[in-house]
């Protein structure tokens, strides 16, 4: 929270908010304020928490005022004012409105980084992330998991240098974790149900696609009981080396019963709580 609000500090520089007073708010409509003064309403909403407020002066301002240096900060805000009051389409919409027109605006890059937040913080909380209690929660939340995924990685390749990328990169990092332990998730289930072609298939996924991640040793271990399930021993035998060799600590090896004795929720990879 305390970046975000030192992000639109940032923002504001070169506006001219000295303009108005609180008695000029009280006194003055949002539907005659001149530019400068409802801009000002607009922005001490948001900043008290008001954002319900916040939104309806920023609409008004921006159904104003079609154009200028107001309109364009208006719009940002606006995403983070809905951001903020739990309007993730409202919010993804403005904040997409605001890339299709502005692509090479100065503070573009917010724009990509509130977008990704927008959708990071529209699934469940943690242990529902990795661990969802029905099947449509999961999928919804793969979807937006997914879509903040890309998100952020727009963000890293197009600006770099930015001051927002590194936090993007660490959520990247974490939701790649949480999207790899869905594929493991439903991995398991298939094994469990003694479909190996699709426990082969979702563990196969997971070694392809997310390398890095801490789930690819269960992946593999899972790859290695379906291909002995399905009666290629040599296949399993060359997974289980490779298992070996670069997690020679998983419980595959030594324990029988993996996947199916419990399991412990693994240690998240840390990011920057900022949102």
């Amino acid at each position: 929270m305390r970046l975000i609000l030192k992000l639109l500090a940032v923002l504001v520089l070169g506006l001219s908010l000295g303009a108005c007073s609180m008695f000029g708010h009280k006194r003055d409509s949002i539907d005659t304020m001149p530019v400068e003064k409802l801009y000002s309403t607009a922005h001490d909403s948001l900043m008290n928490g008001d954002y319900a407020a916040a939104t309806k002066a920023y609409q008004r301002l921006i159904a104003r005022f079609p154009s200028g240096d107001y309109n364009e900060q208006a719009q940002l805000e606006l995403a983070y004012s809905q951001y903020k009051d739990n309007q993730p389409d409202d919010a993804y919409s403005t904040i997409n409105r605001f890339i299709k027109t502005y692509p090479t605006q100065k503070h573009v890059d917010y724009a990509y980084y509130l977008r990704g937040l927008i959708n990071f913080d529209r699934t469940s909380g943690v242990i529902e992330r990795f661990f969802p209690r029905n099947s449509s929660q999961a999928r919804r939340d793969q979807a937006y998991n997914l879509q903040a995924f890309d998100d952020f990685s727009e963000l890293a390749r197009r600006y770099p240098d930015s001051a927002y990328t590194a936090d993007a990169r660490q959520r990247m990092i974490y939701l790649r974790n949480v999207l790899a332990q869905y594929e493991i998730n439903v991995a398991k289930f298939y094994l469990r149900n003694k479909a190996y072609v699709a426990s082969a298939d979702r563990a196969q996924y997971v070694v392809e696609h997310y390398q890095q991640a801490p789930q690819t040793g269960d992946a593999l271990a899972i790859l290695a009981r379906s291909y002995l399930a399905l009666n290629q021993k040599a296949q399993a035998e060359n997974v289980r080396k490779v298992l070996a060799l670069n997690y020679p600590d998983h419980p595959y090896l030594t324990d029988p019963k993996w996947p199916h004795a419990p399991s412990t929720l693994r240690k998240m990879v840390p990011f920057s709580g900022h949102h």
